[in-house]
């Protein structure tokens, strides 16, 4: 047998299959020619005046209201579902064969005739046809899973009155440019998380980022610092606000990068008055002295070398005062929310400030015992001070660090 005559035996058995359909939303084949010599087999279908849906669709000059749009969609997938009943998968349903008649009713054409198109010689495909291709099921065209595929994207079509293919291209630059927003939120977001860490501990942000209650916390051990600006009030006078800004500003800038190379969170800063604690609200065991401790050697060693801004024959010089004890912390308000400490402990550390001496740090002996079981640090006895609603103290000076044990002197013969 000649492969003319077996495609025409082809198409005339799907044409007696075919012929059984009947149903409104599905074109029905009216004639099926058969193969002679050269010519080749033909069907004839039920004529549809109105054109494909896919011309329609891309013709603006024809209005569709929504109403329309939906009757095409269940045109169709009724359709579809009636081929799916007689065990006959369209393969190849796409806006194109779906026709309309003269009363704007969406028929399903073009079914059928597998076995001839795949004896057929391949006829060149889309860029449309080739996109649905690329979905695996849709290569197994007797597979129902690809008609719904393609329902999907004459959907698509009869939604946008558009190609899919542009509308994929359009997707893509949608991605892209949800891609660059999302980026340019994330920066932004980073943004505000450091604005939001400057302001509070990172624990106690994210706790208030997540809407849970934030109740006040108590710490047994904590240590607390405070320096201001010995003679600031006289300085003040001889400036403009604007220059009393920009000092305090390079000031505290300069602190608030030393204090990052330690484990302490700066509390607040009260004109020029400058507050830090550790302990809180990450507990560190006894080492909060020693981060304190520390940190203010480093404050008091820049202050030795910075240079007022519009007064750079003045010396700048602070004093300071570092007590340990407990305290409890917790955020107070919610517009401009702070993380406020209180107690006994943060009164103390307040005093030890301001019974101090320009350029000194001075410690109460609960620091100074802690600092002793630490070890490696210089400390002098002040001796007893009178402290205002504490009555009598004795206080340390905070001199320096130990650098190193110094060697025995040699034993004579």
């Amino acid at each position: 047998m000649t492969q003319n005559n077996w495609t025409s035996k082809v198409v005339l058995f799907h044409a007696g299959l075919t012929s059984l359909i009947a149903h409104i939303r599905v074109g029905r084949m009216q004639v099926a020619l058969e193969a002679k010599s050269t010519v080749q087999p033909a069907v004839v279908t039920e004529y549809c005046p109105k054109g494909s849906l896919s011309d329609v669709l891309l013709n603006d000059d024809v209005p569709l209201n929504w109403g329309f749009r939906f009757s095409f969609a269940t045109d169709i997938a009724r359709g579809t579902a009636y081929l799916h009943q007689h065990r006959i998968c369209h393969g190849r349903l796409k806006s194109l064969n779906c026709v309309l008649d003269d009363r704007w009713v969406c028929k399903i054409t073009d079914y059928g005739l597998r076995s001839y198109r795949r004896s057929a010689a391949a006829e060149p495909l889309s860029s449309y046809q080739q996109r649905v291709l690329e979905v695996p099921w849709v290569r197994s065209s007797a597979h129902n899973a690809a008609c719904l595929h393609s329902y999907s994207i004459i959907l698509l079509e009869i939604a946008t009155r558009s190609d899919p293919v542009p509308m994929e291209k359009y997707s893509k630059h949608l991605e892209v440019l949800v891609a660059e927003r999302t980026q340019d939120l994330t920066h932004e977001k980073q943004k505000t998380d450091r604005l939001l860490y400057s302001m509070l501990p990172r624990q106690v942000a994210d706790d208030l980022r997540q809407g849970k209650p934030m109740k006040a916390q108590s710490y047994v051990s904590a240590t607390v610092f405070f320096s201001d600006i010995v003679g600031f009030t006289q300085l003040s006078s001889s400036s403009t606000p604007y220059q009393v800004v920009d000092f305090l500003n390079k000031l505290y800038t300069t602190f608030d990068d030393i204090i990052d190379n330690y484990d302490v969170y700066k509390v607040e800063t009260i004109g020029d008055a400058y507050m830090v604690v550790s302990g809180v609200p990450q507990e560190n065991g006894i080492l909060h002295a020693a981060e304190v401790s520390s940190m203010a050697l480093d404050l008091l060693a820049v202050c030795r070398s910075f240079s007022i801004p519009h007064q750079p024959h003045t010396r700048l010089q602070i004093r300071a005062g570092i007590h340990s004890g407990p305290v409890v912390a917790g955020v107070v308000g919610t517009k401009m929310p702070r993380y406020c400490l209180f107690g006994d402990t943060v009164n103390t550390s307040s005093r030890m400030e301001s019974t101090s001496l320009a350029l000194k740090i001075q410690c109460s002996s609960s620091t100074f015992y802690l600092l002793e079981e630490i070890g490696g640090y210089l400390l002098e006895c002040r001796g007893t001070m009178q402290v205002k609603g504490k009555g009598d103290m004795v206080t340390y000076w905070l001199e320096g660090k130990k650098t190193s044990v110094e060697p025995a002197a040699p034993r004579g013969p």
